[in-house]
């Protein structure tokens, strides 16, 4: 029997695979009727959403400033004499009233008591003198020279007294007698510079707030000053300058400061940071802010309809971790992933974030960013 080639014998099976293919191939395009239609997708965009509810935030401004005494003043010499004693030494704790040094008077006691005795006799001059006038033995004009003599006395004798108060200088107010500058026999002349007085039982923080900052700020805000030790003073915020300084357009503000240990802090920098009143903010990544068509900062997130809202917001403070603002409704669904891709009042499909992009703490952290 003759044998067919193999070459042939795989020609003819391809022929019949074909055949068979032909005659029982894809008879889904000659269905007489069409397949359904997949449903379509009748929601918007997907975007990735979190809710969040305001939380208390207690916003602070750190400033560099620099600690003054509370009352502080410049002794000088008010008359002309020679340092005949110094009854109190330099840096000793004076108060109010107290003899700081003793100059030569020139006999002012007797000249004092002179002008007094003097005073004295023309009193009764111008007593006697309106008895008479009353029963009209004496002119007008003499009553009068009388008065005047004895205005004169008067003068004569608040004059002397100056003059021995002057030479025996006493403190204004209590204090640390501080770089004292004369020694016994030194000759001042009148307004002389002698000594100064620094009562540092107060101290005062002085700074610079720009325009930004100072419209936060009220009297009677608390105010903690670190020192370059580490050291903390507390105390409240006094004053707030009402005019800007023309070249650096800043607000100058004072702090007074309780130093109860008495420490020699008067013209040493520190570091103020003033506590602001507590806001209720929503805490969210810095990424997620953008600007709206004002140049505002504003916030994409959606409605109870699932729509795209873009709203206006303050920031209270910011670093390069979180940023704390006000102005969005509470609660908050807030667009996490896909804000930018989606336009506002945009029906778009929420999915809830599996890992929120912002960090919200359980408790507010001790220490802020300062509001730039």
């Amino acid at each position: 029997m003759r044998r067919i080639p193999f070459s042939y014998a795989l020609a003819s099976l391809l022929v019949l695979a074909l055949v068979i293919w032909l005659a029982f191939g894809n008879f889904q395009r000659f269905q007489t009727t069409a397949p359904e239609a997949s449903p379509r997708n009748e929601s918007g965009p997907r975007v990735e959403v979190v809710e969040q509810q305001s939380t208390p935030f207690i916003p602070q401004q750190i400033i560099q400033g620099q600690l003054t005494a509370e009352r502080e003043t410049t002794l000088r010499a008010n008359v002309a004499g020679f340092v005949v004693e110094k009854p109190v030494a330099q840096g000793s704790r004076v108060e109010a009233g107290d003899t700081l040094l003793v100059l030569d008077n020139d006999a002012l006691p007797e000249q004092l008591q002179q002008a007094r005795d003097e005073l004295a006799v023309a009193e009764a001059e111008y007593a006697g003198a309106r008895n008479l006038r009353q029963r009209e033995l004496i002119s007008q004009p003499e009553l009068l020279r009388l008065q005047s003599s004895l205005s004169a006395s008067a003068a004569s004798v608040a004059q002397l007294q100056k003059q021995l108060d002057d030479s025996r200088p006493t403190a204004p107010f209590d204090g640390v007698i501080d770089r004292v500058q004369v020694e016994v026999g030194d000759l001042l002349q009148p307004g002389e510079e002698w000594a100064q007085l620094v009562d540092d039982r107060r101290l005062k923080g002085a700074a610079w707030v720009s325009q930004q900052q100072v419209g936060d700020l009220s009297e009677g805000l608390p105010v903690t000053a670190r020192l370059l030790n580490g050291d903390h003073l507390e105390g409240e915020l006094t004053f707030i300058s009402h005019r800007a300084e023309e070249a650096t357009r800043t607000f100058y503000i004072e702090a007074t400061l309780d130093n109860p240990a008495g420490k020699r802090l008067a013209g040493s920098s520190a570091e103020l940071t003033i506590t602001l009143p507590p806001r209720q903010v929503h805490t969210l990544s810095p990424a997620l802010l953008s600007l709206n068509s004002e140049g505002q900062l504003a916030i994409k997130h959606l409605d109870e309809n699932d729509q795209v809202q873009q709203t206006t917001v303050e920031l209270v403070s910011a670093d390069t971790q979180r940023a704390y603002v006000t102005g969005l409704p509470d609660p908050l669904r807030l667009i996490t992933l896909g804000a930018g891709m989606v336009d506002t009042g945009e029906t778009v499909t929420p999915v809830p974030a599996e890992e929120a992009i912002i960090s919200q703490p359980a408790e507010q952290d001790s220490v802020h960013a300062p509001v730039d």
